[in-house]
């Protein structure tokens, strides 16, 4: 965290499912995916008072994400300007791929709330959003493989997901 206190991480299955405190992994527990696709963490992570962003920056909220996928062109081509080009680390065909915006995303899958489990590294991406929505869901991006668009969604706070900072 910002104040220099560690994010908790290396939590079994059994443990991630049920927390309910700041926690972040690396996929499949191989640190070479880290160095590529960066952690994943849960919204708990992101809405610590302690700040996951350094200073000078925040996580985006929902409503930053949207400017953003307006500005880019709308929702139905933004996902494509936004990921990195080619199919080093996306699966083919990495439809509409241009990284005009100069994002770069990477599709560094997620760690499921339900299991533990990580799943779709390659395939797709996952940003949360520093947005609530209820008390056990927060708004996230996700970014596809198979098309250009980015989907606005919501999901239970433990998963893990990509984070993205904004600067202040």
């Amino acid at each position: 965290y910002r104040d220099g206190s560690a994010i908790p991480t290396g939590h079994s299955d059994n443990d991630w499912m049920n927390l309910s405190t700041g926690a972040y992994s690396v996929y499949d527990n191989t640190e070479s995916n880290a160095d590529t696709y960066g952690y994943l963490y849960n919204w708990y992570a992101v809405d610590d008072s302690r700040n996951i962003a350094p200073a000078g920056w925040h996580v985006a909220t929902d409503a930053e994400w949207t400017t953003l996928t307006d500005y880019l062109g709308g929702t139905s081509v933004a996902g494509g300007k936004m990921k990195e080009t080619g199919t080093s680390h996306w699966n083919s065909p990495n439809t509409g791929a241009t990284n005009e915006s100069g994002f770069t995303a990477f599709p560094g899958g997620y760690r499921n709330n339900n299991n533990g489990n990580y799943n779709n590294i390659g395939s797709n991406g996952y940003f949360w959003s520093s947005s609530e929505n209820l008390s056990d869901n927060a708004w996230l991006r996700i970014l596809y493989y198979y098309n250009s668009e980015v989907y606005r969604n919501y999901s239970n706070k433990r998963n893990g997901f990509s984070v993205r900072c904004v600067r202040d």
